[in-house]
């Protein structure tokens, strides 16, 4: 088997897999989680085996898919390179144990065989995104990762806050994919194919402004689909979906798309456009944090966070570093796909109870979510050692890095707005932990709370207590076992993630590097220095586990900014309502009033008058003909006279 040929397996697998529960199994529950389940194993399965057979080159090529007679056919098209192969290991393996931990979640739930298929659908198109060689092809996976993520999002269809929040998801993403799609088009027309390696050769060749349109208009799809400012709403109202999707789609995956299709046309991107997405990301590490301490529901404190730190990946992007955003985006997924799991865990074991403020002293009635979820909190806030600090530090360094180097004041403030998000991520994920395991129960749903089932627990194990510790340890080829393993992955897996994350010029090692010709060690003492202080002020002020945001009494007013994130929301209905929906109604005044009726019905009008007219002058009548007879006589009388001039 070639590997063309078994990458269309890994591709279909998924799309078969939801075919089955979509034709046979949408009413057998168990069966169809098997069957998804058994899917993701055999993607994860054939990933792995793929990704250590593969020699680092890049696999580029086509097979025929449709063959339409003898001259129309469809292919698929395959690019696969060290971004892609660092993508689908993510997907893979995330995905897989999600899988796994749905089993658990969903257990109880009458419409588990319309959940699992949405899962399987939605793997089948991120796969398609990792995978695709064009442009077109992408654009097409792209929507249908946005028609599974509306699918999921709306599974508790018969509640209004889930079928507002899907509406909104997809509403919002077909924003930027609107301009997404113009880029795609530009980028068609002015180079003659949407093939990405044959784009690539003309770029370079050299450069030229258009690039930096075509950058631009590709951006906002990044903009809709990693929910990045100004189209940030809709993520924290998806949360309204099962708890599982939240940590695959809108953590470790979907959303995570938007930054590797960046770095996926990264040679797209002039200085000025990478410029646009530095600032971005910087102002979104911080917003988003400050965001977060205003919540009181643990998912969209969590959805907040995953905001702030695809900020961080977007900053990676601007500062020229693409590899290091890849190598962010997979220590994230570990961590956030982890912290997500945990919550679905408390969530589950607390009677779908949300609100982290009733519920309190769960560390030692759910022991093994409560390690998960302490790694994983010390990993996001970048305490040395663990998975995030790798590359969550990095990203911060090489900001002042580049200051330092004289690239302009731009990376001052970069460095200034993400060294601000480490400390807030430090106090909000410091305030989640003790308002939540710490103190005593605040409701009777947290009193009868207990550990949740093997299903839900191994994912929080592999995720949480491994991948989030030492993900990232082999950056510093820490082997052991004769080399089998290094840090906690085997030496063959990191291997491939390390070519990954290294991305010629543009990874980890170049970040690392320029940050040390800098000198200036004390940023990592400060970035130290931030994480300690915020996980202080949290313990003196939440370790006790409140049941009451102690903020909100303290500072009511700063609380509600906090909590209404900036009236976003507000002002999209404003804009809604008042402005676009009146200009609006004036279209469709235009449409009846002018157009439809003065118009087209109007001349309408004119003809079927002069039609009635004449005919009357056919219709055999004497008494017609004598009038118009009399009228003609008059007529010409009046000229005659010299009445009508």
């Amino acid at each position: 088997m070639n590997p063309l040929e078994l990458l269309a397996i890994i591709l279909l697998l998924p799309l078969a897999s939801a075919g089955i529960i979509c034709l046979f199994l949408r009413r057998g529950g168990y069966w169809a989680s098997a069957v998804s389940v058994v899917a993701a194993l055999g993607i994860m399965v054939l990933s792995f085996v793929f990704l250590l057979r593969w020699d680092g080159q890049t696999i580029s090529g086509s097979i025929p898919w449709l063959q339409l007679g003898q001259d129309y056919s469809f292919e698929l098209g395959f690019l696969f390179n060290h971004e892609a192969a660092t993508m689908l290991a993510v997907v893979a393996f995330i995905g897989f144990w999600i899988h796994v931990f749905s089993v658990g979640y969903m257990d109880d739930d009458k419409d588990k065989g319309r959940f699992f298929g949405g899962l399987s659908i939605f793997m089948f198109s991120m796969l398609g995104i990792v995978l695709s060689d064009n442009l077109f092809m992408v654009f097409v996976f792209w929507e249908l990762v946005g028609f599974s993520s509306y699918m999921l999002i709306a599974h508790y269809w018969d509640q209004d806050y889930a079928a507002a929040a899907a509406k909104k998801a997809f509403i919002v993403n077909r924003v930027g994919d609107f301009g997404f799609l113009v880029g795609i088009a530009w980028a068609y027309h002015y180079y003659g194919t949407a093939d990405i390696s044959a784009i690539t050769a003309q770029i370079q060749s050299g450069q030229s402004g258009v690039v930096t349109g075509i950058g631009l208009c590709l951006m906002c799809g990044f903009i809709g689909k990693s929910a990045q400012f100004p189209l940030q709403v809709w993520l924290t109202d998806a949360m309204a979906g099962p708890t599982p999707v939240s940590a695959l789609i809108h953590a470790a995956t979907m959303v995570a798309a938007g930054i590797y299709f960046m770095v996926r046309v990264f040679f797209l991107l002039s200085p000025f456009a990478l410029e646009w997405i530095l600032w971005s990301g910087a102002i979104m590490t911080a917003f988003a944090g400050f965001c977060a301490l205003g919540q009181t529901d643990i998912k969209k404190s969590l959805a907040y966070s995953t905001l702030a730190h695809l900020g961080y990946m977007a900053t990676a992007i601007g500062l020229g570093f693409p590899g290091l955003a890849i190598m962010h985006m997979a220590m994230h997924a570990c961590f956030k796909a982890t912290l997500f799991l945990c919550s679905g865990s408390l969530i589950h074991a607390c009677h779908h109870e949300q609100n982290m403020f009733k519920m309190g002293g769960l560390w030692k009635k759910m022991p093994v979510t409560f390690i998960a979820f302490f790694v994983a909190t010390l990993s996001i806030s970048a305490v040395p050692f663990t998975a995030g600090y790798y590359s969550k530090d990095t990203i911060i360094a090489s900001a002042w890095g580049k200051f330092a180097a004289g690239h302009g004041d731009a990376y001052a403030w970069a460095f200034g707005l993400t060294m601000l998000g480490a400390l807030l991520t430090a106090l909000y994920m410091g305030r989640m932990l003790f308002v939540v395991f710490f103190g005593k129960p605040n409701s009777e749903k947290a009193s009868h709370a207990h550990e949740s089932s093997p299903w839900m627990t191994a994912p929080l194990v592999v995720l949480g207590w491994v991948l989030s510790l030492g993900a990232g340890w082999f950056v510093y080829n820490w082997g052991w076992a004769d080399g089998v393993m290094n840090g906690l992955i085997p030496a063959d897996v990191a291997q491939f993630m390390v070519d990954g994350y290294s991305h010629a010029a543009g990874g980890w090692e170049a970040a690392h590097h320029l940050f040390e010709q800098s000198g200036a060690h004390w940023v990592e003492w400060l970035s130290i220095g931030c994480i300690v202080a915020g996980f202080l002020f949290t313990f003196f002020f939440y370790g006790r586990g409140p049941s009451q945001d102690r903020l909100q009494a303290k500072a009511p007013g700063l609380y509600h900014v906090l909590e209404r994130h900036g009236w976003f929301d507000d002002v999209y209905d404003f804009y809604v309502t008042h402005i676009q929906q009146r200009f609006a109604d004036f279209i469709a005044f235009l449409d009846t009033a002018l157009i439809g009726g003065l118009v087209v019905r109007g001349t309408g009008a004119v003809a079927g008058l002069v039609g009635m007219v004449s005919r009357s002058l056919h219709v055999g009548s004497i008494h017609g003909y004598v009038y118009w007879f009399i009228a003609g006589v008059l007529l010409f009388g009046a000229f005659a006279l010299g009445l009508l001039r």
